[in-house]
């Protein structure tokens, strides 16, 4: 079921107030990608770069095309892992904080 423009609006306004907030998106996103839920990963990092820095500037920083991004973050998406760990580098830094992985045993 697609999310209303509501919903996503205040998914935004909240990310642009709340740097706690956005800090829990873009570590929801990696947790996804490394959980091998992909498509859920993109559209939380999608939603992510909409809510702070945009296409525009994850463009010229990661010396992609807007578009190519936006794509490659969409739902029929298929980046490769250099361009997902380019994007959250930079993101990262941004956001001036560092995301690890830990180990957990089941």
């Amino acid at each position: 079921m697609p999310l209303t423009r509501n919903f996503k609006d205040t998914v935004r306004a909240r990310a642009r107030r709340d740097r706690q907030f956005r800090e829990a998106l873009l570590s929801e996103a990696a947790d996804c990608f490394l959980a091998g839920d992909v498509d859920t990963g993109k559209s939380v990092l999608r939603d992510y770069v909409h809510a702070t820095v945009g296409f525009e500037e994850l463009g010229r920083a990661t010396k992609k095309s807007p578009k190519s991004l936006l794509r490659m973050l969409g739902p029929k998406g298929n980046p490769q892992a250099s361009n997902l760990f380019a994007i959250l580098d930079y993101l990262q830094k941004k956001e001036r904080i560092r995301l690890a992985v830990t180990r957990h045993r089941n």
